[in-house]
């Protein structure tokens, strides 16, 4: 088995880290100590510490944007204008999917999500690249046709709350099984949960405070 090379050590590193202590919180020494690299290999291999958070970020949910573009592209070959329930579980189930909550992997992908929603360094709310701007706006004028009459901001702030629910889920269902039952076992029961109280989030009126 090859071992990683110095790129793979340091995002290795990084979202770990990042996942722990957040972006202020991470040092670029703490990443190289914990990589095992040279000091300079971060400016080297991704300029700085910016980019290095903005790589690690993409390399944890390409897998999550590709298949919320798929199931959107499913979605819409098969009608226009798609229910709000199929809508969410295209949108929400790839984080059930891309973050299982059995293993440390999914439960530390969590964790960065959330690290990074929570995080008011500017660096953590500009990491997104177009792919991820692309799905976000399709989805954005796909739940816009399925519940007219939300202002922009108000549809926005339901979206964001759809990665919110599920990635603290995901982290919840890791560190606090449910007795007796596998984690396995409760990650399906809360994926069900979740996209009835989303689809219920996502079709409620507008609340007529938006300005």
């Amino acid at each position: 088995m090859a071992l990683p090379d110095t790129r793979t050590k340091i995002l290795d590193a990084a979202e770990r880290l990042f996942a722990e202590h957040g972006y202020s919180g991470t040092s670029v020494r703490a990443i190289t100590d914990l990589a095992g690299v040279n000091l300079a290999a971060v400016g080297y291999h991704f300029g700085s510490k910016a980019e290095l958070l903005a790589a690690v970020a993409r390399r944890v949910t390409e897998p999550i944007t590709a298949a919320q573009n798929a199931g959107l592209d499913e979605l819409l070959a098969r009608t226009p204008d798609p229910s709000v329930a199929e809508l969410v579980e295209a949108f929400a189930g790839p984080f059930f999917d891309e973050m299982p909550a059995a293993n440390e992997s999914g439960a530390r992908t969590s964790r960065l999500i959330v690290t990074i929603l929570s995080d008011p360094a500017e660096e953590a709310r500009s990491w997104t690249g177009p792919d991820e701007d692309m799905v976000r706006e399709r989805y954005l004028a796909a739940f816009a046709r399925a519940v007219p009459g939300l202002a922009p901001e108000e549809l926005g702030f339901r979206m964001r709350g759809i990665l919110a629910v599920t990635a603290v889920d995901r982290v919840e269902v890791y560190n606090r099984p449910s007795p007796g039952c596998p984690t396995e076992m409760a990650g399906e029961e809360a994926r069900r949960l979740a996209i009835t109280f989303l689809t219920a989030a996502m079709s409620a009126p507008p609340t007529q405070t938006w300005r």
